[in-house]
């Protein structure tokens, strides 16, 4: 199998390097970029095919992974159209562009749309992804096993949970940011170090995630299990209800959903 990605941005990079170690790779992975400077770049890789123009680059691929911006899919499109076959199969990491929208712009049928998110360039994100139908049970396995060079796929059953995972997972990390950041700004303003305040912060978000990891307890156990009744964390956790921070959260997620189904009608 020989793989063409399109897109040496964060994303489109992170998969070439994961995806370039897999062992269904008999070739270099292939990769294109429309900047010449990224291009200069990415010919020092030596476990990279790199290529000046698609019109070589596409006739040579059977899995083509598309990671460029959303904005750029139309001129994309027009570009390769005439270059794809019936045979390859199309990788979508844009957010809001559907496979009806790929199917009808490429006149080929065989469309995957997943969505990852930014922890994939540690080995540990998670991408949602769905297909469609002439897309074989043989062929998305072997995609699977391509997207889980980042971390861990799932395979969801229609295009809704797609955008819905982007406001959950896709977008899901700078929601944690923000918690961190105003954790941090807190920490100083009690008169943390900066340095400190990165520690205590981190540390108790990779503690926290780790026992929910090992354990069958929910949020809301763990929760009940450190905040007892009149103490400290009860104060705080009573303080985000009294403010309604759990709603707030939630209108962030579906702000993000709503925006990714709003993409897809604009293209």
């Amino acid at each position: 199998m020989r793989v063409l990605v399109i897109g040496a941005g964060n994303m489109g990079l992170t998969y070439a390097e994961s995806m370039s170690k897999s062992n269904l790779l008999k070739k270099k992975l292939m990769i294109f970029d429309n900047s010449s400077e990224k291009t200069t770049s990415l010919k020092k890789i030596s476990h990279f095919d790199v290529y000046d123009n698609l019109e070589e680059a596409l006739p040579k691929a059977d899995l083509i992974f598309i990671a460029v911006k959303p904005y750029h899919c139309e001129g994309l499109f027009k570009k390769i159209k005439t270059f794809l076959s019936e045979d390859q199969i199309i990788i979508s990491i844009m957010a809001g562009v559907t496979i009806g929208t790929m199917q009808e712009a490429l006149g080929i049928q065989k469309i995957v749309r997943a969505m990852p998110n930014l922890p994939a360039q540690i080995g540990k994100g998670v991408t949602s992804y769905t297909a469609s139908t002439e897309v074989s049970r043989i062929e998305l396995l072997t995609i699977e096993s391509l997207l889980d060079t980042t971390g861990k796929s799932i395979f969801v059953s229609t295009e809704k949970f797609i955008d819905a995972s982007t406001g959950i997972s896709g977008s899901g990390p700078a929601y944690v940011f923000y918690f961190m950041q105003s954790m941090m700004e807190a920490a100083l303003k009690m008169g943390f170090t900066a340095n400190d305040s990165k520690v205590l912060v981190s540390k108790t978000f990779e503690g926290a995630v780790d026992l929910f990891n090992q354990s069958d307890l929910s949020p809301n156990s763990w929760m009940d299990r450190v905040a007892s009744k009149g103490g400290t964390t009860r104060a705080a956790l009573d303080s985000m209800e009294d403010n309604n921070v759990k709603e707030l959260i939630k209108e962030a997620a579906y702000s993000a959903f709503n925006r990714a189904v709003e993409l897809g009608k604009e293209k």
